[in-house]
């Protein structure tokens, strides 16, 4: 067995169908897959016809690998603006394959380089048309494909189960939301006001709140910065921002989950759970991660220029809160469902650096 060069423009086929009133999916596209379309009413009369085993990009984000194969919808829509095209030689070249291939960092390096020069950066199927690609014979192609399908199906496997367990999750605290008095968590949380003043903590403890609702590296400029004036935010405690226009809806806010005590700005506001045998603070956390806590916060800002949500205003949230063991029962779901996610997005991230290993490892089998 040996390798074949060929054009890809002599195994693919540009499709230019105009929508006719067909009512099916209308896609986004992104590297990571399709989306839903920004604006739900469209004029459907502009957009272009995909189908199954297609491949759908954007021509003016192929630098960004931004080309879905279609292996979801029979057909769909998308935009005008982007482009589609089809293998036409199964018998040579195997879409799959093509989708690993294509699912590289080097070939969206040699897109951005095809796109150098253009006013808008832009790639087409002609410029697509005119790479070379060395293929092994089909056994091979298919060999490859189904390893990197068993990977795929797994991860998607693992993925469903996780969406399950968030059901769950959400399920449950609905029916406290119902069930239960909702009860203010002023009473159960005090303000933290220790400060850095004998400077324990160094520039590498310095964090910034994010909307994610995670604590993140400061993005500030820290050279000649005294430290002494940061507050404290110890294992197990809250810090949140108290301006919220600004944040597209949304109250940065983050539970330090960690071991280690982080320094913030003396502009936040750090507070922990005072009662812990009535609350747990990683069952707070779960209502603060909701959007519907968001949604709170930005109606409850007051001011003009600058609208805030302050600590007195965080004193009147309101939640159900339940016998401690219910609430450690919400909170070991929620943890099950934050470890299975991480676990999900590390099947994904090997998933994608698996494709540059399945076609050197084809070619090298190839070429033997």
């Amino acid at each position: 067995m040996a390798l074949t060069k060929y054009k890809l423009g002599d195994l693919i086929q540009q499709r230019r169908e105009k929508n006719k009133d067909y009512d099916v999916p209308i896609c986004g596209v992104t590297r990571d897959g399709f989306i839903p379309p920004k604006v739900e009413r469209v004029d459907k009369k502009t957009f272009m016809v995909f189908y199954r085993n297609d491949f759908v990009f954007n021509a003016t984000r192929m630098e960004l690998n931004s080309i879905i194969f279609n292996n979801v919808h029979d057909k769909g829509l998308c935009s005008p603006l982007y482009s589609m095209f089809y293998v036409t030689k199964e018998d040579i070249l195997m879409p799959e394959y093509l989708n690993l291939y294509i699912k590289r960092s080097e070939f969206a390096r040699r897109c951005g380089m095809l796109g150098f020069g253009s006013a808008h950066h832009k790639v087409t199927v002609d410029d697509l048309a005119e790479i070379e690609i060395n293929l092994p014979p089909l056994p091979i192609q298919q060999k490859f494909v189904a390893v990197y399908n068993a990977m795929l199906a797994n991860q998607r496997a693992y993925e469903h189960g996780l969406d399950d367990l968030k059901l769950t999750c959400d399920a449950y605290i609905e029916r406290l939301r119902r069930e239960m008095p909702y009860t203010a968590i002023g009473e159960y949380i005090e303000q933290g006001d220790e400060r850095n003043t004998a400077l324990n903590y160094g520039v590498d403890s310095v964090k910034g709140v994010s909307i994610e609702k995670r604590f993140i590296k400061t993005k500030a400029d820290m050279k000649g910065v005294s430290l002494a004036p940061y507050l404290l935010v110890e294992p197990d405690a809250f810090a949140f921002v108290t301006i919220t226009s600004r944040n597209g809806g949304k109250i940065s806010l983050a539970h330090n989950n960690s071991s280690d005590t982080y320094i913030c700005s003396s502009s936040y506001v750090v507070f922990r759970v005072s009662q812990k045998d009535k609350l747990i603070a990683s069952y707070l956390k779960i209502f603060f991660n909701r959007p519907e806590f968001d949604r709170y916060a930005r109606f409850h800002s007051w001011g003009s220029a600058r609208e805030a949500f302050g600590w007195e205003d965080m004193k009147d949230v309101k939640i159900p809160i339940p016998d401690i063991s219910v609430q450690q029962s919400i909170v070991n779901i929620y943890t099950a469902y934050l470890t299975r996610r991480e676990i999900n997005e590390k099947l994904k991230a090997q998933i994608k650096d698996i494709c540059p290993i399945l076609i050197k490892g084809s070619l090298e089998e190839a070429g033997i």
